[in-house]
Formats: C-alpha cells, sequence, structure tokens
C-alpha cells in the first residue's frame, strides 16, 4: 500500500473522520484508493462511509451478524441531554443544508434550546448550564463541532453529522424527546407507544 494511501487509512483508524475540507490533502487519495482502503477495513471488521457530496468518511463496525469479533472501536456512552443535543445539531444541519449556508451555532443558542428540556423542577441552573457545557465539550472531541478561528463561543456542524442519523430516525427521536419535554413520563411513553400499535 502506497504512503499516502496509508496516512488516509490512519486518519480513518484515528478517527472520528475523513474531512475534505479539514484534510484536503488526504481526501483526494482517499476516493482514488477507496476499495484497497475498503478492503482493508474490512479485514480488520470495520465498514467505510463515504459521502462524496460533502466529502466526509468515517469507519464503523461491519455487521458480522451472530459472528463475535473484537471491537476496534469505542462508543461513546450518551446523555440524554448529548442526544438531544445531537439531533439538535442534525436539525441545524439540515435546515442550513436547504440555503446553501455554513451550520453555525453558538454556546448561547444551544444553551437556550437545551433549556427546553430543563427539568421544570430543577433549581440548580448553574448545574444544568455546566452539564450543557459538557456535552458540547463531548460532542466537540468527536469533531461534530468544529471551533470557528474568528470567535470563542461559535462552532460550524460537521457534515459527518448527516451519515450518523436517517431522516426516519432524527423524526422518531424529535418525537420522543418533544413529548419527555411536555412532561410525559417513561410510564406514559411506554403506554402511549402500546396503543399506538395496538390502533395499527
Amino acid at each position: 500500500m502506497a504512503l499516502d494511501t496509508r496516512r488516509a487509512l490512519v486518519q480513518l483508524l484515528a478517527g472520528p473522520s475523513l474531512d475534505g475540507r479539514r484534510h484536503p490533502k488526504l481526501w483526494p487519495i482517499l476516493v482514488r484508493d477507496e476499495a484497497v482502503i475498503r478492503r482493508r477495513l474490512a479485514e480488520l471488521f470495520l465498514e467505510l462511509v463515504i459521502d462524496r457530496d460533502v466529502q466526509v468518511a468515517f469507519t464503523r463496525q461491519a455487521d458480522t451478524g451472530d459472528l463475535e469479533v473484537p471491537l476496534l472501536l469505542r462508543r461513546a456512552q450518551l446523555t440524554f441531554i448529548d442526544s438531544v443535543l445531537l439531533l439538535h445539531l442534525r436539525q441545524r444541519l439540515t435546515q442550513a443544508d436547504s440555503q446553501g449556508d455554513r451550520a453555525v451555532v453558538s454556546t448561547d443558542e444551544i444553551t437556550e434550546f437545551l433549556s427546553l428540556y430543563e427539568r421544570a423542577a430543577n433549581t440548580d441552573r448553574a448545574g444544568f448550564v455546566k452539564r450543557v457545557h459538557a456535552s458540547i465539550e463531548k460532542i466537540k472531541k468527536h469533531s461534530i463541532l468544529q471551533k470557528i478561528r474568528s470567535s470563542e463561543d461559535r462552532f460550524e456542524i460537521s457534515p459527518t453529522l448527516k451519515l450518523l442519523f436517517s431522516a426516519e430516525e432524527i423524526q422518531a427521536l424529535t418525537h420522543l424527546y418533544q413529548r419527555m419535554a411536555a412532561g410525559e413520563t417513561p410510564a406514559q411513553l411506554a403506554q402511549t407507544d402500546a396503543d399506538e400499535e395496538a390502533d395499527q
């Protein structure tokens, strides 16, 4: 395998993604040697996910069925706040794409949006804000939010996020979280879902 191809492979393995804007020298190598890189990743039980339109690629565990294989990639545990934040960012990315704009968010905007999901009985506003900032840091660490150089608290949303959630998953999770924000308990959510299934 050529040296530049190995560099592209290492970037994919190091993660979280290979982005044509952030890795302009590696992107054409990935496109050129996609078949070779796919084979090498498959040997490691990994799958290459690539979107040529937005010039983003990343790896994920391959579906091996019942075959037990070692896991090379670690999964990040998400809190409720992390999940809601990711959904919000995914929706913002969709809006920006439809208008031909860059998807940019600020810390204040994120905090304001997530406050919709703060429990009404919560008396520890500072603790909630601290959890929001921790969530932002976690998402930044995975390169889904990328700091804008000229700004202290504004971030661009990585197009990689489009590949992580389908439109159907976003709609289902958004609906669920909106119901939770409206005060429905897990028991009420389960009962409503059971009633809806019975009606079908």
